[in-house]
């Protein structure tokens, strides 16, 4: 009897060993375990989470808000985009030309984004920079057409006109007035968001409203990651046509009465060369002639 209840004394110890051993907490390399995990200790990320992600982890250094994880990662540094890896394989001027052309260079009818499809903002969120954004940012890179003010439309009607008026005037849905009629109690927007129209508004620079749609400004929240970097200019386009028809002037893909500073129509954009005009008009450049830099200066949001 006495070495039956020495057996059940080890069993015990052993079994109460392996449950602790189970419940170890992480230590180096070694992730840590959990005795009969639940659900809710899911490693999954949650895309619409913003909190902080607590579970699976055992001290303050390996938590983090979810947030982080589910927001666009950089392209890899020296990565090709898809579609230009037969540029690369015909030579070094060949590429250089071609970044050239899409980062910007030195004609109006071209756009300042990199292959990759990233374009970098170089302004904090701060007042400081966004005074500087201001001072800054002035060309809209895309020139107006009637297709880029139709989108733009599409997107303020979208994501602005709900404040900021269908005219930009600053009565949007949400600052509507009570109608008891319709039994409509009227707008619940704690703030009069701003009026567009007004001319500390309409005589801004483009920077201003880049900012603002990147950052966000005072109850207003950033619309980087809701609009990419082609449809945050349209959307300027568009308000830049509200302004234009508040003032009985045009800004159009035929004209800019506005201010030429803030767009360029697509009917003063001088035409692209073709291929057989650059083959025919651009020597050959020999080797060590020419300047090959990478122009990263021109790439951005501005």
């Amino acid at each position: 009897m006495k070495a039956m209840r020495q057996i059940k004394n080890y069993i015990y110890v052993l079994a109460a060993v392996v449950i602790f051993y189970s419940c170890s907490p992480a230590d180096g390399n070694f992730a840590g375990s959990e005795y009969m995990p639940d659900m809710a200790h899911s490693v999954a990320y949650e895309a619409n989470v913003y909190n902080y992600y607590y579970y699976n982890t055992w001290d303050s250094a390996s938590t983090f808000r979810l947030k982080d994880l589910s927001n666009p990662r950089l392209p890899v540094k020296g990565t090709i985009a898809r579609g230009y890896a037969g540029v690369y394989l015909n030579g070094e001027q060949s590429s250089d030309e071609v970044m050239n052309t899409l980062r910007g260079g030195d004609a109006v009818n071209t756009i300042a984004v990199p292959v990759n499809g990233n374009a970098p903002y170089y302004y904090e969120d701060t007042e400081e920079e966004r005074t500087r954004a201001m001072a800054e940012i002035l060309d809209n890179p895309f020139p107006i057409t009637a297709e880029g003010l139709a989108k733009g439309k599409e997107l303020y009607d979208i994501f602005c006109g709900i404040c900021h008026g269908e005219k930009g005037d600053g009565y949007g849905y949400l600052v509507r007035e009570a109608d008891p009629a319709k039994g409509d109690v009227g707008g619940k927007y704690p703030v009069l968001p701003a009026n567009l129209l007004l001319p500390d508004y309409a005589n801004s620079s483009n920077g201003r409203y880049y900012h603002a749609i990147i950052y966000g400004k005072n109850a207003m929240g950033g619309y980087a990651d809701k609009m990419d970097y082609e449809e945050r200019w349209q959307v300027i386009h568009y308000i830049r046509s509200l302004q234009a028809k508040d003032q009985s002037l045009e800004y159009s893909e035929a004209a800019n009465t506005l201010n030429p500073a803030f767009g360029t129509p697509v009917s003063e954009v001088a035409p692209m060369a073709s291929n057989e005009e650059v083959t025919e008009t651009t020597a050959p450049e020999t080797e060590g002639e020419g300047d090959h830099s990478s122009d990263e200066g021109q790439s951005g949001g501005h």
